[in-house]
């Protein structure tokens, strides 16, 4: 078995030679088969990913990270965010505890304080968080981005992709959210799937167009055009962001991917075919539409399937089984501008 795992990693080291401009991998932890982290670091290594999200300080993934060369945006437990908002001593902690110890060689892009809460019953906690987290950094002399990651369930509206509007109940926590992200100059972090889009209304938009194959203009915004739903979706939140006066604000798209199995729509051609014409159209270096010529930083979600999610398409949206054998292949070869 052991002879098995060492010939599946060369394997994948073969294939998945090299990487693209911009794109990062979700690497998260719900499995109770996946291999232990220092393995996980090297397979990153081996595919030339030099960018991953996690999404709590889990220590011996962090200590793995250490010398790598791999960039991480680091989450915190979205159970931690009341008092990171509330104490300043506990958000200093929390650095102390699990930024300090590996930060001279860990690269960490961003930290971002919760996961997709707004709206809900966190989200008053979120800005206060990010708030103390940036104080606790600077304090220790750490200049580490400190954002939030937000779903597009924050959006009200967003077809077209200019009329993108945030609903009543999460504007009031994104309007001083994003003012103090663009006082600093650090991206909101953002989760598009066209997955769900296309999922929730089939009738009403083209396979291809959510899969990215850019067919031809599918949607027609005054003066853009649009041939992919990633960038509808992701113009969308820049037309909001623009509407509560912040136009200048970058986004990460901290996560995209489809689901290879768990339903009709999600098959592994599908999931394929998706990840692989994202990955070359963030790569290309043109942008959105309303953001032309400026690469989309973009995390594909996820690096492994993972059995301990629910049911269904949740457990289906890995590069990679548990095993390290693809689940399908993914074309990281850099493309020439």
């Amino acid at each position: 078995m052991q002879h098995l795992c060492v010939l599946l990693f060369l394997f994948a080291c073969v294939t998945l030679r090299s990487g693209v401009e911009g794109i990062g991998v979700n690497y998260g932890f719900l499995g109770d088969n996946l291999p232990p982290p220092t393995q996980v670091i090297n397979l990153l290594k081996s595919i030339n990913i030099q960018k991953t999200r996690i999404f709590d300080p889990n220590p011996a993934v962090l200590k793995a990270l250490e010398g790598s060369g791999i960039s991480v945006i680091l989450g915190t437990r979205n159970e931690d965010l009341q008092p990171l908002a509330s104490d300043l001593n506990f958000a200093t902690n929390w650095v102390i505890t699990n930024v300090v110890p590996h930060v001279s060689s860990v690269n960490f892009a961003y930290i971002s304080a919760g996961n997709e809460v707004i709206p809900g019953q966190l989200a008053s906690f979120v800005l206060g968080a990010i708030q103390n987290l940036d104080s606790a950094l600077k304090a220790l002399n750490l200049n580490i981005p400190v954002t939030t990651t937000v779903s597009l369930q924050v959006l009200g509206t967003s077809y077209p992709p200019s009329q993108g509007v945030f609903t009543e109940e999460s504007i009031q926590f994104l309007r001083p959210i994003a003012q103090f992200l663009a006082t600093k100059e650090y991206p909101l972090l953002a989760d598009v799937y066209p997955y769900f889009a296309y999922a929730s209304s089939p009738e009403h938009i083209q396979l291809d167009y959510a899969l990215v194959k850019n067919t031809a203009d599918n949607v027609i915004d005054g003066d853009l055009r649009y041939s992919n739903l990633f960038d509808a979706m992701v113009d969308a939140l820049y037309a909001a962001l623009e509407k509560v006066g912040q136009a200048g604000l970058g986004v990460v798209i901290s996560e995209t991917g489809w689901p290879s199995g768990g339903d009709v729509y999600a098959t592994i051609d599908n999931a394929q075919t998706y990840v692989n014409n994202l990955i070359a159209h963030v790569a290309s270096g043109k942008g959105t539409p309303r953001k032309p010529g400026k690469v989309v930083e973009t995390y594909i979600f996820a690096l492994f399937n993972e059995n301990q999610k629910p049911v269904g398409t949740e457990q289906n949206f890995g590069l990679f089984y548990p095993n390290m054998t693809e689940v399908y292949h993914v074309n990281l070869t850099p493309m020439k501008k």
